[in-house]
């Protein structure tokens, strides 16, 4: 995603990008007499004058306008001191959200060209900073797949809890939002290094999921990052969790 419009570098004989300095992006805010309506998302510039009741004059997001202000797409903070460019020490979920918007501005409006700043120099190069974005963004993007894999194979319980029974967990074929055709039961799962745990749904036939090809027969259930629920049964596909 370091290429021009639409994601891809630019094609043989196309003309250079423009190179926008900050005042002269500055100028495009939308207001009576500007050059436009323009705004940067990680250096790369996009007309978004077909937007302009979101982010012309009086606008939900008129503050975007004129400027790169990256950070708050993922922050919120729509203070000044929060519609900044450095986007230094965001997570690696919240990287691949900014890229999401990035996408969403590539998808939508019309590219116009690099603003020259932390995320590329005078001749439009990438710096080292959009590059380290880029790896931050990857990593998010392992992460995210990982997360969705997990939640494949341990998918989480359904839940309530009354005043008068207190709270219970339990596993259907459809819970979690993953649909399949076995229910599991209900086992609490931690991750490596963290004390808190959630609940997920846990298959109890067949080979485990790590080792496809084994003639065990018993799913996941020894899968050490699983704690069964005090005074449940372990096969019982319904826990009751005690007021603590």
């Amino acid at each position: 995603w370091f290429g021009d419009a639409a994601g891809s570098p630019l094609a043989a004989g196309s003309p250079p990008s423009r190179l926008f300095t900050k005042s002269e992006l500055s100028r495009y805010t939308g207001e009576k007499g500007s050059e436009g309506l323009y705004l940067a998302v990680l250096g790369q510039v996009f007309d978004v004058s077909k937007g302009k009741k979101h982010y012309g004059p009086g606008g939900s997001y008129s503050f975007f306008a004129g400027q790169d202000a990256c950070r708050a797409f993922v922050s919120g903070d729509f203070t000044e001191n929060g519609l900044v460019d450095d986007v230094s020490g965001l997570s690696p979920s919240e990287m691949l959200s900014l890229q999401e918007w990035l996408v969403f501005y590539k998808k939508e409006y019309i590219f116009k060209g690099k603003l020259i700043g932390p995320y590329y120099d005078h001749t439009g190069e990438a710096t080292q900073a959009l590059i380290d974005a880029e790896l931050t963004v990857m990593q998010g993007k392992k992460l995210k797949a990982e997360s969705e894999l997990e939640n494949k194979i341990f998918p989480s319980c359904n839940s309530e809890w009354t005043s008068t029974k207190g709270g219970r967990v339990w596993c259907s074929s459809r819970s979690g939002g993953i649909e399949r055709n076995w229910a599991g039961v209900p086992r609490k799962l931690y991750k490596p290094g963290l004390r808190n745990h959630r609940c997920a749904c846990v298959r109890t036939t067949g080979p485990p999921s790590n080792q496809p090809s084994s003639a065990q027969n018993r799913g996941d259930l020894d899968n050490p990052t699983l704690q069964e629920y005090e005074g449940c049964h372990s096969l019982s596909d319904s826990c009751a969790i005690p007021d603590t």
